[in-house]
C-alpha cells in the first residue's frame, strides 16, 4: 500500500524529504525559525521548490543563518551574491535577509526570544487543521496578517502575510497536512 501525502508534494526526493521529516513538525530553535523565515521570503513570486534545491547555497553564502554574522553583511557581499547563480539574485530578497539579522539581533538586545515571540502567535501550541483538500487551505489568515504587521513594526522585510503563513506551516505553528497524509496528527496510529 502507498504512503498517502499531501497533494502538493511532487516525487521529487528532495521535496519528499522534506515534507516528511519537516514542514509541519513543530520548530522552536530559534536559528532555524530565523532560516525558515528568510527562505519563505525567498519564496515571493516562486515555488518553494527552487528554494529548497537552492537551501544547501543559501547557508553557506549566509554563515547557515547566523544572525549575528548575517547582520554584518555589507554591499559588498550583496552585489557579489547578486551575481551568484546559485541563490535567487534579487537584490532586495538578498538585502532583506541583512535586515532580518538585524532586526531580530534587536529583539534579542531588547530581551525578546525570537522562538517565544513567533510562537506566542498561536499560544505556544500548534493549531492543527482538518482539510482534506489543497483548496481548503488558506493562503493568509487573521494570524497570520497580524505576525506581518508584528514582523514588519520590528524591521523585518518580504514578510507579507502569505509569506507568515507558509512559514508558520513549514515550522509547525499550524499543521496543515491534508487529512489523508500520513504525517497528519489524526494519522499518527495508523
Amino acid at each position: 500500500m502507498a504512503i498517502e501525502r499531501c497533494g502538493w508534494v511532487t516525487s521529487d526526493p528532495l521535496y519528499i524529504a522534506y515534507h516528511d521529516k519537516e514542514w509541519g513538525i513543530p520548530q522552536r530553535n530559534n536559528q532555524m525559525l530565523f532560516e525558515m523565515l528568510c527562505l519563505e521570503g525567498q519564496q515571493a513570486g516562486l515555488s518553494w521548490i527552487t528554494v529548497l534545491k537552492k537551501r544547501e547555497n543559501y547557508r553557506k553564502c549566509f554563515h547557515n543563518f547566523d544572525p549575528v554574522r548575517v547582520a554584518k553583511m555589507g554591499s559588498k557581499e550583496v552585489e557579489t551574491l547578486v551575481l551568484d547563480s546559485s541563490i535567487i539574485r534579487h537584490r532586495g530578497k538578498i538585502q532583506a535577509i541583512i535586515t532580518n539579522a538585524q532586526a531580530y539581533l534587536a529583539m534579542e538586545a531588547n530581551g525578546e526570544d525570537f522562538s517565544e515571540f513567533i510562537w506566542s502567535f498561536v499560544d505556544g501550541t500548534p493549531k492543527v487543521n482538518h482539510w482534506w483538500s489543497l483548496a481548503e487551505a488558506p493562503a493568509t489568515t487573521p494570524i497570520s496578517d497580524v505576525m506581518s504587521k508584528a514582523l514588519k513594526k520590528k524591521g523585518f522585510k518580504f514578510i507579507g502575510s502569505t509569506i507568515c503563513y507558509a512559514f508558520m506551516q513549514a515550522t509547525g505553528l499550524v499543521n496543515d497536512h491534508m487529512c489523508n497524509c500520513f504525517c497528519h496528527p489524526d494519522n499518527a496510529d495508523k
